[in-house]
């Protein structure tokens, strides 16, 4: 008799389900540990690990501001004060102090510790506040109780300089990044630059005007007066055989006849690191509006750099100028011609996409005036960075300086004017490793001459990346093509109608910053407009117009057929109206019936256009919705779901 198994456990044994719902929930302890291991790890050994998926990299800080932070040699303290009811009652302020807040955290994460960041909420009429205000920070009242709130930031450092922010702006985004690094460079160099100027142009005022009689001319030009505000500046020889070590920006405007010696300063200043701005020209109207020695404006008013910028890879013509039609100015004829006012196309303003607003010296600037200008080309086969900064307008053309320069005619240069459909770059900042113009080194001095003591060995080459800014005119400094100086009781008030002082003080500014700050550019904004959601509106919009101007032309047209009805219908063809006529026809009540019937049934129909208008936004939106709230959990599951089904037939293969 065969034995019978028993289908009970044996004693001390534990089920397959029990022991499956045991090991899952080991399993899920251990990965709850894991998961929590692995992010305290990365939160020791990779705090600055960043994933910036943005489309513009907007929270990528630039080689740039790494390279200023890293050369960071004192603590700084950077204090952002941003009111929380601000964001409250304008969301966008919300959304832009988030970004900053992340930005300012990835500088103190990249200073290694030399950077602080604090954050106040000041409330109105709180210490808070008066600390804000005592910092330069600007408040902006956002409702009608008076009360202030702030959003701008205060940098200080160890020597108690004071730099700040006085209030963001979202329209200033793509610049945010610059403002940034600018602050926390000007707090670890807290010195003014020192700015040399070398030109034989009066900027600091004709010391001949009591000689000729003219008080105004010996008053210095204004932008040599903003730029006093800004920067240290001193006067280089036009002689010089050295440019002095403390200078930082050399300004070289229209730099006519100038000797080797002083080429050479020039060269070897540019190749020792120094920045240099200079403004090359065809034709000075600056110099030809003034007399000469002789009494007579001089014959000769171009200027050239050639042998310097040739040697760096870039071309100033100076027998050409550039005309151009658009932002030209209106100016007097010749007595002699019929018109009494003409287009001048050598004079004009630069307006719209004749600026690079990637440029943070041209970002805030709506126009720029020129005055007989030459263009710039980089050579073939040159390796330096040519950025344009200013352009003209495809309806300009190049020729002669000859025509500009004596007795200029504007009737007879605009009747000749074709356009060559072709923009010119009249400044453009060039960047990269740049050779001397002087390879054999040195020319010997002049007869008379020697050289200064420690004149500094000859560099073949420059050290580092090279930063010059080249325009090839020196009249963007003449105040006659900008400013208006008019005299207020003795002083003198100056009410600026171009943006030439701005641009010159901004190219100065930014080239005496380090090369970090030179080589940060606009970037892009967080608050992107939703374009296909723009495109939706504007063409139900379009279409809404359309369907409201006809409606227009039907009332109006109603109305005009509603006071004809009112005056009376004619007896017949060809005879008088009865305009005493009160009485309205069955065949008249009709005919404003229909067009009652016509004016309900367009109104219906705009409203028709108005909700699909509303329809479509909003069936986008809830698509954006169902995306943004349901598409990556989905996905998640879908792919959970497929990794089960691998594993499931994995594990069914082994056991096969």
């Amino acid at each position: 008799m065969s034995a019978t198994t028993s289908s009970a456990a044996r004693p001390g044994t534990a089920r397959p389900g029990a022991r499956r719902l045991w090991s899952s929930a080991i399993g899920l302890l251990l990965a709850t540990v894991l998961a929590v291991g692995v992010n305290m790890l990365a939160d020791r050994l990779l705090p600055r690990a960043r994933l910036d998926l943005t489309a513009q990299h907007l929270y990528t800080l630039s080689d740039g501001t790494r390279q200023a932070l890293a050369g960071l040699k004192d603590p700084i303290t950077l204090r952002l004060f941003y009111s929380r009811r601000l964001g409250a009652a304008v969301p966008v302020y919300g959304a832009y102090a988030d970004r900053i807040r992340e930005m300012l955290g990835e500088y103190v994460s990249l200073s290694g510790g030399k950077v602080k960041l604090e954050v106040y909420d000041p409330e109105p009429f709180s210490e808070l506040e008066d600390r804000a205000m005592a910092l330069g920070l600007q408040g902006v009242p956002v409702d009608q109780s008076g009360e202030q709130v702030y959003f701008g930031l205060a940098g200080s450092n160890l020597v108690d300089d004071e730099r700040s922010i006085g209030f963001f702006q979202p329209d200033r985004e793509r610049f945010l990044e610059y403002d940034l690094t600018r602050l926390v460079y000007e707090l670890s160099n807290p010195q003014r630059p020192v700015l040399g100027v070398m030109s034989p142009l009066p900027l600091n005022g004709d010391p001949r005007a009591m000689m000729m009689r003219n008080p105004a001319l010996g008053q210095p030009a204004v932008v040599m007066t903003q730029l006093r505000q800004f920067f240290t500046v001193k006067d280089i020889p036009l002689d010089a055989q050295v440019i002095e070590p403390d200078v930082q920006v050399l300004v070289v405007a229209h730099p006519q006849g100038l000797g080797e010696a002083a080429q050479y300063a020039i060269d070897q200043f540019v190749m020792r690191g120094g920045k240099l701005f200079v403004l090359v020209d065809p034709h000075s109207e600056s110099q030809a509006s003034r007399p000469g020695p002789t009494g007579q404006p001089p014959a000769n008013t171009a200027s050239s750099l050639d042998r310097l910028l040739n040697a760096w890879g870039v071309e100033a013509p100076s027998e050409k100028v550039v005309l151009d039609l658009r932002g030209a100015w209106r100016v007097r004829a010749n007595p002699g011609d019929r018109v009494q006012a003409v287009d001048y196309v050598a004079w004009y303003n630069l307006q719209g996409d004749s600026l690079n607003r990637d440029e943070v010296s041209l970002a805030q600037l709506d126009q720029v005036t020129v005055a007989s200008a030459g263009e710039l080309r980089k050579k073939d086969g040159a390796t330096i960075d040519f950025v344009p900064l200013l352009t003209t307008s495809p309806e300009s053309m190049v020729v002669d300086a000859a025509r500009v320069r004596q007795e200029p005619n504007p009737v007879r240069l605009l009747a000749d004017f074709r356009s060559g459909n072709a923009r010119h770059v009249i400044a453009a900042r060039l960047r990269g490793e740049l050779a001397s113009a002087f390879p054999d080194g040195p020319p010997a001095p002049a007869e008379g001459q020697q050289r200064p003591e420690g004149f500094p060995a000859h560099l073949a080459r420059s050290q580092g990346v090279a930063n010059v800014v080249v325009a090839n005119d020196s009249d963007i400094l003449e105040d006659r093509f900008w400013v208006r100086v008019q005299d207020f009781f003795g002083q003198q008030v100056a009410t600026p109608f171009s943006g030439n002082g701005s641009l010159v003080v901004n190219l100065v500014d930014t080239l005496a910053g380090s090369d970090a700050l030179i080589s940060l550019r606009s970037r892009g904004e967080s608050l992107r407009p939703f374009n296909l959601v723009e495109d939706i509106r504007r063409n139900a919009d379009a279409e809404y117009r359309q369907t409201e101007r006809q409606l227009q032309q039907k009332l109006e047209e109603t109305e005009k057929r509603l006071r004809e009805l009112r005056q009376g219908t004619p007896a017949a063809p060809g005879a008088e109206r009865n305009q005493n006529q009160a009485v309205i026809t069955p065949e008249q009540r009709a005919e404003i019936d229909r067009a009652r019937e016509e004016i309900i049934a367009t109104r219906r129909q705009l409203r028709a256009v108005q909700l699909d208008l509303r329809r479509d936004i909003e069936g986008l939106e809830t698509v954006l919705r169902i995306v943004n709230i349901a598409l990556v959990p989905a996905l998640l599951t879908a792919f959970a779901i497929g990794l089960a089904v691998v594993r499931q037939r994995r594990r069914a293969a082994a056991r096969a």
